[in-house]
């Protein structure tokens, strides 16, 4: 067994990783729900916006989750 065939499977997982952070990045804005829900708190003062997508962060956060438990199996 190649002692750097561990390391080639992080690296391979990884770029996937990437290339699925980027290309949501790029349809960012079409996509209708992100950022706009329920509990994502905004608060607009005269000169600022204070914008943190709290409920936005978990929802992605349970997703990347199942899908990475998803991986491990």
């Amino acid at each position: 067994m190649n002692e750097l065939q561990p390391f080639g499977k992080i690296l391979i997982i990884a770029g996937a990783f990437l290339i699925v952070i980027g290309i949501a990045l790029m349809f960012w804005d079409r996509i209708p729900f992100l950022g706009k829900l329920p509990g994502d708190v905004i608060i607009k003062g005269k000169n600022f916006t204070f914008y943190f997508p709290i409920v936005t962060s978990i929802i992605l956060s349970l997703i990347l989750s199942l899908i990475l438990y998803l991986f491990r199996k």
